[in-house]
């Protein structure tokens, strides 16, 4: 009996896993004209390899019952290595724990699938609790630098108190995404480290990192928003003093915290930046998406910032883990121009919208920036109305 359950099973696990990632992906008409979204996410979990979840021994598994369950597929950096489109995905395992893992596909849309093992991360002489959201950065220096959150629990929180953590940013490098070399996590002066971006060039002759200041785990408390700093050293990166790029705003899409994606896209125009912004409602936090961009010599001084967000969760994107959530921390930009997105959706699964450097830039430049008030958010639409005058006609 167990011999026909254990090849029953088996058969139809795999006719699914197969079905799922030989699923064509179709780009969805999009009447902002900045981006189409894609009809499948292009990441779940039930892209996780049938090898990582069952034991295939069927004497130690007659049943064939799934021995290791995994919860989501999200937060991924994003490179083009070797022709293909790559990602280094947070996956979130039943038990609470992330790690890294590296997805490939041959046209960045669909037909994604894990290399054979997870990521093995070295540890520092703290071991992580907890690692994900990995920023990927080709660096001239050679080397691509994942730069990620790395969870500790909180050693003076108070007694019976099993919930307070503390969070810096781990760095690591390696030259395939297969061995990786951890260096120290990231040393600053303003307090915990999350959202840390390594710049893909040396500024002044040092390392340069888009840093998150905040005071605690959650909560930012008085930091300021998106920080850029200077260390001397990668091998022991540490960053004294920051700068403010883009400060949380009261009554925007970025009041309560903000935190820059991927590392910037080198334009003509400026370098493009691609960031979360996180506001309050009655339904609790709402991440959105926004893009910027900053000045070529100064990449910490921003140029133009357009108002509101670029993407936010739509129809099934706010169903999830943490609900009414799109988080970017990857995004490849093809050397013909056009960009892939890599988003995630409410913490639990991976998507993709492709757009091209040229209509970002143009999105970031001829947008008008919010104002901060609503009469002057009225005044930017009449301006537009104002303009449109000789061109009506269109719309009949």
């Amino acid at each position: 009996m167990s011999k026909t359950i254990f090849n029953t099973r088996l058969k139809e696990i795999k006719a699914k896993y197969v079905e799922l990632i030989s699923k064509r992906n179709k780009s969805l008409f999009c009447d902002n004209g900045v981006y189409n979204r894609y009809e499948f996410p292009v990441l779940t979990r039930n892209h996780i390899p049938l090898h990582w979840r069952f034991d295939l021994n069927e004497d130690v598994n007659p049943y064939l019952m799934e021995r290791i369950g995994f919860n989501a597929t999200f937060n991924a950096g994003a490179i083009k290595l070797n022709d293909k489109y790559v990602l280094v995905v947070r996956v979130e395992g039943n038990d609470r724990k992330s790690f890294f893992a590296v997805a490939e596909s041959r046209n960045g849309i669909e037909g994604f699938e894990f290399w054979d093992k997870p990521i093995v991360m070295p540890q520092t002489d703290k071991p992580d609790t907890n690692v994900y959201d990995m920023r990927l950065t080709q660096h001239d220096d050679g080397w691509i630098y994942g730069v990620f959150c790395t969870e500790r629990k909180d050693q003076n929180a108070h007694k019976g108190d099993t919930s307070s953590a503390v969070a810096a940013a781990g760095i690591a490098r390696t030259k395939d995404l297969i061995t990786w070399e951890r260096l120290p996590d990231l040393i600053s002066s303003t307090g915990q480290q999350r959202n840390v971006v390594l710049f893909p060039h040396l500024v002044d002759s040092q390392y340069a990192f888009y840093t998150r200041p905040q005071d605690g785990f959650i909560d930012t408390g008085d930091g300021g928003g998106i920080g850029f700093g200077l260390s001397k050293t990668i091998e022991n990166a540490e960053v004294n003093e920051e700068v403010i790029v883009d400060a949380k705003t009261y009554h925007t899409i970025y009041e309560v915290k903000n935190g820059l994606g991927p590392a910037p896209i080198r334009t003509e125009k400026g370098w493009l930046q691609l960031a979360h912004g996180v506001r309050n409602t009655a339904a609790g936090l709402r991440y959105t998406l926004y893009a910027f961009l900053t000045d070529l010599d100064k990449p910490w001084v921003v140029t133009h910032r357009p108002h509101g967000y670029l993407i936010a969760p739509f129809k099934d994107e706010r169903v999830g883990d943490v609900s009414n959530v799109v988080f970017s921390n990857g995004w490849i930009a093809d050397d013909d121009g056009k960009l892939f997105i890599y988003y995630a959706s409410s913490d639990t699964r991976m998507h993709v919208a492709t757009t091209t450097i040229d209509q970002l830039v143009d999105y970031c430049i001829n947008s008008p920036q919010d104002q901060l008030y609503s009469h002057l958010s009225v005044q930017s639409i009449n301006q537009l109305v104002d303009r449109n005058k000789d061109y009506m006609h269109l719309l009949k």
